[in-house]
This record gives structure tokens, C-alpha cells and sequence, in this order.
């Protein structure tokens, strides 16, 4: 017999994990003991969402194939990355993403035939299924929230609240934030509440080293430049307040030859994915996005910041620099001012100017580079297949493989930047388990 002891200890162990934090600790002991609604609060990056999945394992039925559980999420990255999350947990129970961006009918079939116990999504997706009978709301007795208040800034409160009013099962609602707010709405029908509050800016203050640079022109192009070859291989993310300086920014560092990514809410979803995976796995150091980045993405290892605008608020701010300096590690943040520019009032401490070197080389090419295959797991293709064929027919070692994504029609692999023209060149016109596909590098 299978207990919640046994799937606790399976699970940490197919995610790599020895021991949960005091927060993971807290509110595993809040859901299963208390048996109450639960607040939690705790910083980006500090696993909130291991926080509620370890415990929702206790609330499923393993005999009960209809959807018991909801999680609601601001974005489609988010989603992915809580249902990959489970799924890597190795359960008896079955996960599922649904967001917009793709056909809702393939969707609705996964729901129909795979019969998944939770359903993770963005609220307009999720309110689509519900409306279509594509979901049944009386069997969910969980409700999550993840990035709560992110929810609410994006625009969802009006989907999130008829979602909520058609849950008349619910035993247990869970709200997830990286911010506090004065007072929870009442649509989301809190009860008898326990809130851990794990916000400490302190920590994160003390690890996070913020530096001015002044830009001589209004136009800060050529002084991000700069800056960023000053910052070598170190891994960044240049924050801007539109999309179309998303896609400025990025042309631009491209035209230069400097190996970036773009992300904002406008892009095709695979390209978002793409730009994501490219950055995660090293083949990508730079990243250029919308504070749409500052949430909820699984990025380690983020070493700078840098505010290419200024952020539109305090809120904005800490959430940007909190993609760096989580938990243990350090980072730095840098801010791009010109000579009409100041510094915000919410900035208090003191901060110090960092002076551009005259001349820096452009960093070199990452070591890895990232290669795209046209098929994923409905193909029944998985990252052992991928690893072998690119080791018997691409001729590479298990030391040339990097990171392997691979999604429902696609597939993404990290491989040595050195083999990649000998590897394509090997490979092309070879079949992947029998199957026939594009295979080329993900630009």
C-alpha cells in the first residue's frame, strides 16, 4: 500500500531534493495538520510551489479519476513549469496544463481520455474548459492560486472570481504570493485562514549589490552595450517597459553580435519558449524582457539585473532583482540612468556609480548551443531516445549534452557549440526513433 510518508520521500527523491526549507516545512504542516484555508507569502525563487504540491499529494484520491484539484496561474510559463514540476514527482497521480496560445481541443481530449487529477492554468483558459463542459467544477475540492497578487495586476480578477463562484465542492483554498496586500478579495471566500509570511527583504538586501550607470545619451543602447561586455558570460536579464523596446533592444544587441533572447507577452509561444529554454541551458546569456520575467520562471543562477527602464513602481523594482541574489547567492543590479534620470525616492540606501571600462571586448559565444527538434512527447519521443541518437548518430558523448527539453511537438537540447555544425552534419537526413523531422539549431 501506497502512503503519503512513501510519496512524499518518492517524490523528493526523483526531484534531487535531501531536505525541504523552514517555509516548504511550515506549510506542509499547515495544509495536511490544520486542515484550514492557507495565505503563504515567501519570495520568488524560494519554492512556493513544492510548498503546496508535496501537500496536495494528501488531498488526492488515486481511485478518483476526475479533476479534484485546481491550480490557477498568471501566465502560460507558469502553468508548464508547476505541471513539469509534478510530473517529475514520478506519482500515481495524473497532471495537466492548460493555457492559451494552442487549439483547446487538444486540451479537451487530454482531459476527455487522459483523465487528469489536476489541472493547472491560466484563469481565461480554464473558464473556457469550464464553460464547454470540458471540466466539471462540482468534483475540484482544491483550489491554489499561484502569484496571487500578479493575478489580480494582470487582469484575471473577473475570470478568477466566476471560476471561483462555480466551485461549490471546495474544501480547501490556498493562496500563493510574493507580496502582502492589505486585504484578500472576498470572491476568493477565504475562511479560517493560516498565513505564514516568509517576506524578509533584509536577506535579500544584504546579497544584492546595486550600482548606477549613467548613460551620456538619452538613448542608452550604446551604454547597455557596454555594460553588458563589461558583464562577460555572467548571466542577465535587461528589464524594459514595453514590448516594442523588447524587440529594439534585442535587434539592436543582435546587430552587434551579441547572443540575446527576447520575451514579452506578444511573442508566439513557442518563440517564448525558445528564448526561455536558450537562456535556462547557457546557450543564451542575455535575456531582454517585460517585467513578464520577473514572475514566477524557473531561472537559477541569475547573476545581474539590469533596468534598462526605470521600473514603473517599488513593487516592480523588488520583484526584477528578485530573479538575483536567491537564498544563499549573491547578485548585482544594475540601473542605466541618462542626465534627465534620477533615481527613484523608494531607492534609500546608498548606491554606488559603476564607472564603464574603455574598452571590452564582445563576450565570446556560449559555450552551448541549443537544437531544435520537431517532435515531443506525443510522438512518444523522450530524453533517453534523444540522448542516444545524438550520441550514435551525431557522435557525441554524454559530456556534449547539455539540458533536454522536451515539450508535447517539440523537443529542445543543449549540445557542445564546437560539435554543433559537425553534429547537424552527421545527422542530416537520419530518422529520431523511426520518425522523420526537422532537426536544426533553435535561432
Amino acid at each position: 500500500m501506497v502512503t503519503y510518508s512513501n510519496l512524499i520521500d518518492t517524490a523528493l527523491a526523483q526531484l534531487g531534493i535531501e531536505e525541504l526549507n523552514p517555509m516548504q516545512q511550515a506549510s506542509l504542516q499547515a495544509i495536511v495538520e490544520k486542515q484550514k484555508d492557507m495565505i503563504l507569502l515567501s519570495p520568488t525563487g524560494s519554492g512556493k510551489t513544492l510548498a503546496y504540491l508535496l501537500p496536495l499529494l494528501q488531498l488526492l484520491d488515486v481511485a478518483n479519476d476526475q479533476v479534484q484539484a485546481l491550480v490557477m496561474a498568471p501566465s502560460r510559463e507558469l502553468a508548464l513549469q508547476i505541471t513539469t514540476v509534478f510530473n517529475q514527482m514520478n506519482t500515481p497521480f495524473k497532471a495537466m496544463a492548460c493555457y492559451g496560445g494552442h487549439p483547446t481541443s487538444e486540451e479537451h481530449r487530454s482531459l476527455q481520455y487522459n483523465k487528469p487529477q489536476l489541472v493547472v492554468g491560466t484563469p481565461g483558459r480554464i473558464l473556457d474548459h469550464i464553460e464547454k463542459g470540458n471540466i466539471d467544477p462540482s468534483t475540484i475540492t482544491t483550489l491554489i492560486i499561484d502569484e496571487f497578487d500578479k493575478s489580480l495586476e494582470y487582469g484575471f480578477q473577473e475570470e478568477m472570481e466566476d471560476i471561483i463562484s462555480q466551485l461549490h465542492s471546495l474544501t480547501r483554498r490556498i493562496l500563493l504570493s510574493a507580496t502582502d496586500a492589505e486585504q484578500i478579495p472576498r470572491f476568493t471566500g477565504m475562511n479560517e485562514t493560516v498565513r505564514l509570511d516568509y517576506l524578509d527583504k533584509s536577506k535579500t538586501d544584504n546579497r544584492l549589490d546595486l550600482r548606477v550607470v549613467n548613460s551620456p545619451d538619452k538613448d542608452k543602447l550604446d551604454t547597455l552595450y557596454k555594460l553588458l561586455c563589461a558583464l562577460g558570460s555572467d548571466s542577465t536579464i535587461v528589464f524594459v517597459n514595453y514590448r516594442e523596446s523588447v524587440d529594439r533592444v534585442s535587434q539592436y544587441l543582435t546587430s552587434v553580435k551579441l547572443e540575446n533572447g527576447a520575451f514579452h507577452g506578444g511573442m508566439e509561444q513557442q518563440d517564448r519558449e525558445r528564448a526561455l529554454y536558450k537562456f535556462r541551458n547557457g546557450s543564451c546569456h542575455v535575456l531582454v524582457s517585460t517585467d513578464l520575467a520577473s514572475r514566477g520562471l524557473d531561472i537559477p543562477e541569475i547573476k545581474n539585473i539590469v533596468h534598462y527602464h526605470l521600473p514603473v513602481n517599488q513593487e516592480a523594482f523588488t520583484h526584477r532583482n528578485g530573479r538575483t541574489a536567491r537564498w544563499d547567492a549573491e547578485g548585482t543590479s544594475y540601473i542605466i540612468l541618462n542626465d534627465v534620470e534620477h533615481l527613484p525616492e523608494y531607492i534609500t540606501q546608498s548606491v554606488e556609480t559603476y564607472e564603464l571600462p574603455e574598452n571590452v571586448p564582445v563576450p565570446p559565444k556560449p559555450i552551448w548551443a541549443t537544437l531544435y527538434i520537431g517532435k515531443g512527447k506525443k510522438d512518444k519521443l523522450n530524453k533517453t531516445d534523444i540522448v542516444g541518437f545524438l550520441c550514435k548518430k551525431g557522435g557525441l558523448n554524454n559530456k556534449d549534452i547539455g539540458l533536454i527539453d522536451v515539450k508535447d511537438h517539440y523537443s529542445f537540447v543543449a549540445v557542445s557549440r564546437k560539435k554543433l555544425n559537425q553534429t547537424l552534419n552527421q545527422i542530416e537526413g537520419e530518422k529520431i526513433k523511426s520518425l522523420k523531422t526537422i532537426i536544426e539549431e533553435a535561432k
